[in-house]
């Protein structure tokens, strides 16, 4: 505020300059013409001062905006209003103010008298110039005259010689400037002054330009003579060579003076005057007229400063307000609900404040409340997501419009983290699991059904062709929580498994049972009539009875063989399990395979963790999978079987071929009995394969590689003992 009152009065001392500058020019135009440099230096300080502090100030305000000031754009606006509200008249008076002082000075001065003057100047110079020729023409003729006369009767001819011309005096002097004749008109008159050394030398060097002494070459002088106190008296003298009688005789000069008539004389002088006069009163007009379109300038970015000040002032008086609102409102936003200034005064900012703390304590009370509540809910939402991700079953919530919302750990787990892409999709647009979205939505969509529950299988999305098997259960949620669906499903997949291996297992012991006990007595029955009977035919006959008993000898083999498979499908011992090391039973297996016709490769990772299971079954799983691999690549070229191991957490045991790989449709059930793609075999390799697995608490997943072959993933965890050693 200080700093205001100081600019505002140091601006009123600069307004006060001005006023004496306008009274001293319009008094006196001779003292305007004296200061007018310094009233010009003044004008232009002032002038540049007043832009440096209007700029001053709009370069705060912008500073303001540019630090993102509370108010500043107020500011700014208050400032373009102001200044609106000032330049808009102030302009338009300026503008009148400047065209009316123009045109009124303009005024007071005529063209014509100008050129009236110019003219009346020029005349009496004109004047002035044929008085000065003719005396010049006068001296030359008496100088031609009297240049071969003898000295004797000269003088009177001289004297005759003026009389002639008509002028005052004439007067011949020597060479060295001494008189010789001299005549006057008027003998009570002062003679001419004697001519200077220096201008007689003038003048007898004019005897050089002379050709013929037929030139008005001469020196003519202007003399001031004063005759009386109040008036001064132009004379006019005219030196001229006069030619010399002989070579060795230096010219002598004559002199005409005459005088030049007063009246032509005051006349010229008057108007020389006069036209002075004019002269100045002209350019103190220009200057005038400079002087107050400076003054009006500096008065108009006075008035616009004063306009800037004011509004800056005035918004700084209207934001202090709203600023103590805006920080209590940031403070409020980042949870600081303490009281904030109130504003003395009995207006509506003042009651605003008061209203704005109200408020603020209103709000730290809600807040408090507000969290007291929230932190009983985070402490139930903590309860309720801990049981959930401690869940082994997989829980979807999908809102009212059939949206998936939440999923836990559980979910991802069965059925992979391709599950997350579905996230905040409606359930029949799922990209990953349509069937399921489509089912889930049925049981949506089914009129009266709160409750439901049901089965499908789902195949899981690991690039491995595996299938899940789900128990499904939904419920639908109460409206008054937003409405919506819970669905919780389990992996049925293992224990559905079991179930098969058990129902297989019971197949085999019957069939073992029931279809071995009569294969004996048949293949006896068989090899006792080709023994009876061979010797008894001959022929034909014979060889029709070798291939018939041979046959059903075959064919009882291979049943046996079968039995036998089925009963060691249903007898599979219980594992062994103690820690072993996985590489170098890979390397016991993969020495039965040097002489195979399939090249195997092997890439066994160093510092491969030991891991627990049955050597002789793990050694049984790594056959299987080598010999199902070499069988594939039958008739193959360039065959090859790549065996690796792999830590990653657990230990990974992998086989590739560069085969066909499984056909896609059978891909999900290559682990179900007499499902195989050989044509022989009874499709027990892989099933027993997962039933060793299983038991070892592993995993095996099959799959195609997408360059072609198969591809054979085992997963087996490590053994504590390594683990903690």
């Amino acid at each position: 505020m200080r700093r205001f009152i100081a600019i505002l009065s140091l601006f009123a001392l600069a307004l006060g300059v001005l006023l004496w500058i306008l009274l001293l020019t319009s008094i006196s135009a001779d003292a305007m013409s004296e200061n007018y440099q310094q009233i010009l230096y003044a004008s232009v300080f002032f002038t540049v001062l007043l832009l440096i502090l209007t700029g001053w100030q709009i370069w705060r305000i912008f500073g303001d905006i540019r630090a993102q000031k509370f108010g500043s754009r107020l500011k700014l606006k208050l400032t373009l209003m102001f200044g609106l509200i000032a330049i808009i008249p102030g302009v338009l008076i300026y503008l009148v103010s400047v065209q009316f002082i123009t045109h009124s000075i303009e005024s007071w001065f005529d063209v014509r008298v100008e050129a009236a003057l110019e003219s009346g100047l020029n005349l009496g110079q004109a004047a002035f110039d044929y008085l000065r020729g003719d005396l010049a023409q006068k001296a030359a003729g008496m100088a031609h005259d009297i240049a071969n006369r003898p000295e004797s009767g000269l003088r009177a001819h001289l004297a005759q010689l003026r009389e002639q011309a008509a002028v005052d005096s004439v007067a011949l002097f020597s060479p060295a400037g001494q008189l010789l004749i001299s005549s006057q008109r008027d003998l009570t008159l002062p003679l001419p002054p004697l001519p200077m050394p220096s201008e007689l030398k003038q003048a007898q060097a004019l005897t050089i330009s002379l050709s013929g002494m037929d030139g008005l070459t001469s020196l003519v002088i202007i003399d001031e003579q004063d005759s009386n106190e109040a008036e001064q008296e132009l004379r006019l003298r005219v030196l001229l060579p006069v030619a010399a009688r002989s070579f060795f005789e230096a010219p002598r000069v004559l002199q005409l003076a005459q005088n030049v008539p007063e009246n032509l004389h005051q006349n010229t002088e008057a108007v020389r005057l006069v036209y002075s006069e004019y002269q100045e009163l002209k350019l103190a007009r220009q200057g005038l007229t400079r002087i107050y379109a400076l003054s009006l300038t500096l008065t108009l970015f006075v008035v616009l400063f004063v306009a800037f000040a004011l509004a800056f002032f005035l918004a700084r008086r209207l934001s202090a307000p709203l600023s103590i609102l805006a920080e209590g409102t940031q403070a409020v936003t980042q949870g600081d609900y303490s009281q904030r200034r109130i504003v003395k005064g009995g207006d509506e900012l003042g009651a605003l404040t008061q209203s704005f703390n109200q408020m603020t304590r209103q709000l730290f009370e809600a807040r408090q409340e507000n969290e007291r509540h929230r932190n009983e809910m985070e402490g139930a939402r903590a309860y309720l997501e801990s049981i959930l991700a401690n869940l082994s079953a997989g829980v979807l919530v999908f809102d009212a419009d059939r949206v998936l919302r939440t999923l836990n750990e559980g979910a991802l787990s069965i059925l992979g983290e391709a599950l997350s892409d579905e996230l905040h999709v409606q359930a029949t647009t799922w990209r990953h699991f349509p069937l399921l979205g489509k089912l889930l939505e049925t049981h949506f969509t089914r009129a009266g059904e709160d409750d439901w529950q049901g089965q499908t299988e789902v195949e899981r999305l690991s690039g491995e062709g595996q299938i899940r098997h789900l128990l499904l259960r939904g419920s639908r949620l109460p409206i008054v929580s937003g409405g919506g669906f819970v669905v919780v499903f389990d992996d049925i997949t293992r224990l559905i498994a079991a179930q098969r291996s058990v129902a297989w297992g019971e197949v085999a012991r019957r069939l073992a049972h029931e279809i071995k006990n009569p294969l004996t007595p048949i293949q006896l029955s068989a090899e006792r009539l080709q023994f009876k009977l061979a010797d008894s035919l001959a022929g034909k006959e014979r060889e029709i009875l070798e291939h018939a008993t041979q046959t059903i000898v075959n064919q009882v083999l291979a049943m046996k063989r079968m039995v036998d498979d089925f009963r060691d499908y249903s007898r599979l011992p219980a594992p062994e399990l103690a820690p072993l090391d996985l590489n170098a039973l890979i390397l016991e297996v993969l020495a039965l395979y040097e002489n195979s016709g399939v090249r195997v490769r092997s890439s066994l990772a160093d510092n491969l963790p030991w891991v627990r299971g049955d050597a002789n079954q793990l050694r049984q799983v790594i056959h299987n999978l080598l010999r199902n691999s070499e069988d594939a690549l039958e008739n193959v070229y360039g065959a090859e079987i790549f065996i690796r191991t792999v830590e990653n957490g657990v230990v990974l045991l992998e086989i590739e071929d560069n085969g066909d790989g499984f056909p896609a449709e059978i891909l999900p059930r290559l682990f179900e009995p007499y499902i195989t793609t050989k044509s022989r075999g009874t499709g027990l390799g892989l099933p027993i394969v997962k039933k060793i697995i299983d038991e070892h608490d592993g995993e095996i997943a099959i799959g195609n590689k997408p360059e072609g072959g198969a591809r054979i993933v085992v997963r087996l965890p490590q053994a504590e003992q390594q683990i903690n050693s």
